[in-house]
């Protein structure tokens, strides 16, 4: 495929934005993306986070998950281990249990810690929702406030029955 922009050179690069909720998809050649500052952020120091990620997901073994394959962008875990980066956001999902050790190796932790987007998936919202109230319950059984520990407890339980 030629890229879009200039139409002379193979296209390398594909680049997706969504500005006021609208999804734009573009094909570039590299010189075209490195000229619209869509370029590696680590090219010129001399860092490859590619390769950085790549050499975190390459002690796993590929024997399992040869065959699963994410619905939307057809990525394996095997494509994702080599090229260091993940196809779309519904790999997280499917590859989530293949991810974790990565993931907390490299940010040291595997849950997010702060605001969530307002397009972010209620099953995100539901699980950050429950850790905290988890946390919750376990503070008022350390202080004894166990009227407050049951009204906590009937909120997860409510919660996990709803999500599931």
């Amino acid at each position: 495929m030629l890229c879009q922009s200039c139409g002379k050179r193979q296209a390398t690069t594909h680049i997706k934005t969504i500005l006021n909720g609208e999804l734009k998809e573009y094909d570039m050649c590299s010189e075209c993306a490195d000229k619209m500052g869509y370029g590696s952020f680590f090219g010129n120091m001399g860092f490859d986070l590619n390769k950085l990620f790549g050499s975190f997901m390459d002690s796993f073994p590929s024997t399992s998950r040869a065959a699963k394959r994410c619905q939307c962008c057809g990525s394996s875990f095997e494509d994702i281990a080599k090229s260091g980066k993940v196809g779309c956001a519904n790999c997280y999902d499917v590859f989530y249990e293949e991810l974790l050790p990565s993931i907390q190796r490299i940010h040291g932790r595997t849950s997010h810690i702060g605001k969530l987007a307002h397009s972010a998936g209620t099953q995100v919202k539901v699980r950050n929702e429950l850790a905290k109230l988890r946390a919750e319950l376990q503070k008022a059984i350390k202080e004894q406030e166990f009227e407050k520990a049951a009204e906590i407890r009937d909120r997860i339980k409510e919660l996990e029955k709803n999500n599931t």
